[in-house]
């Protein structure tokens, strides 16, 4: 099986540099304009149940059924969310988290490790589904973080957490031939070129 790992489109909270998390942001007006459909025509897609992932699986493969997965949500940054990092440079919490490398918990959020456990399971359930209902390929539309959590775990070649976070618009097609210890990248791709 085939699985499609698509980041969602931009935002006016990603544009403008802010934390978004779990708030529910549409996607921006430019984001919308950037995205073309894929190509590609599925009867289905899981979504990541936050708006701006529906809003870019609507664009992108807009004859499809959605099917909202809870736990693909992006990280829960709790008091960060909808500030920018500028915003919060003599932010003692802030500067707390950052100088540790953005593993700890988030003030009213999560920490990296409950967060990863959190997609995954999420990202797990939904390719056994798709497995059980023999389905040849499966697509995703979730969040950045959300491609870090799944590909830090699985992705082969191997690369660091952040080196996983697509643009917005932009994923991977991974191959499940190795499937449960590792999901194999056979290409990149991005909806916005």
């Amino acid at each position: 099986m085939r699985i499609w790992l698509i980041r969602h489109g931009a935002t006016a909270h990603s544009e403008a540099g802010r934390y978004q998390g779990s708030l529910d942001t549409p996607l921006s007006s430019g984001g919308r304009a950037a995205l073309h459909p894929a190509g590609q025509t599925p009867r289905r897609v899981r979504v990541s149940p936050l708006l701006r992932a529906r809003e870019t699986a609507r664009i992108l493969f807009p004859e499809a059924e959605q099917i909202a997965v809870p736990g693909l949500e992006e990280m829960r940054f709790g008091a960060f969310e909808g500030r920018s990092a500028r915003e919060m440079e003599d932010d003692a919490e802030y500067r707390a988290w950052v100088d540790g490398f953005c593993v700890g918990r988030c003030p009213g959020g999560e920490d990296r490790e409950e967060f990863s456990a959190r997609c995954c399971a999420a990202f797990e359930r939904a390719v056994a589904q798709a497995l059980d209902a023999g389905e040849e390929e499966l697509f995703i539309v979730a969040h950045g973080g959300t491609q870090m959590a799944v590909l830090d775990r699985w992705g082969r070649p191997a690369r660091s957490y952040y080196a996983w976070c697509a643009r917005p618009g932009a994923g991977y097609v991974l191959d499940t031939a190795q499937w449960p210890e590792a999901l194999r990248i056979v290409k990149e791709v991005d909806f916005t070129e």
